[in-house]
């Protein structure tokens, strides 16, 4: 288990002893520290993030009031099974961002869109500012929804429930294109390092994040997703 991880284990632990307190009003944490509340967007990421973000797959209807104060374009989508353990239960159609495009639509779950809406918000466009003095304008991304198994394994992929979007290159408003097959063993130093501080903020957001240093499968994108199981490779 990660150290980030094992001391959010310890803190929910000891918040859910305070669970009675604050129940009865007794005790009032701010809400960015109260692992009760919803996230919020315009919060920075903090040891919580995760599991706030995670507690809304059960929760629809606030899953959605939180995603509306972002700056994603969306539409909900209706649950609906597809296949044996594929299809979509709490998802949206996304179509971009105020300020960044995606190199298409596509379906998504939810509590993944709120991952992503802070990892824009908070990692993506301020790592591009610091390093390039542009933000990101476009995503590159190799899809959300294939309804199949982990690869080499019979457990369902996270992209069987959309639950998942693996990213691959991002396009900076000067115009400027960053792709992980090219640039993250690359011979620009900005460009390794601004990729490998995003794989570093995402896990912070994400549940599971998958680079180049995994394996060859994952050479040329990032894969990013809210499943179950903690990872950040």
């Amino acid at each position: 288990m990660r150290p980030a991880r094992l001391i959010l284990t310890v803190l929910i632990l000891g918040l859910a002893g305070a669970g009675l307190a604050l129940a009865a009003g007794l005790v009032r944490l701010p809400d960015r520290w109260n692992p009760f509340a919803p996230p919020v967007i315009a919060d920075a990421p903090n040891l919580l993030t995760g599991w706030k973000i995670a507690r809304l797959k059960d929760a629809p209807d606030q899953c959605l009031t939180v995603l509306e104060t972002g700056s994603l374009a969306f539409t909900p989508v209706p649950d609906r099974q597809t296949a044996e353990s594929c299809g979509f239960r709490n998802a949206v159609r996304v179509g971009g961002a105020e300020d960044l495009r995606f190199s298409s639509g596509f379906a998504a779950s939810c509590p993944l869109m709120v991952a992503w809406s802070i990892f824009e918000r908070h990692i993506l466009q301020p790592a591009a500012r610091r390093h390039f003095a542009s933000p990101v304008a476009r995503v590159e991304h190799l899809g959300t929804y294939a309804c199949r198994p982990v690869r080499g394994g019979s457990t369902p992929s996270q992209h069987a429930t959309a639950n998942a979007i693996d990213i691959a290159g991002l396009v900076l408003a000067d115009g400027t294109r960053i792709t992980l097959a090219r640039d993250w063993s690359g011979d620009d130093a900005r460009k390794r390092a601004f990729l490998r501080e995003l794989r570093d903020g995402a896990c912070e957001v994400f549940r599971g994040v998958l680079g180049p240093d995994y394996n060859a499968a994952h050479r040329d994108h990032f894969h990013l997703d809210m499943g179950r199981w903690s990872i950040c490779r």
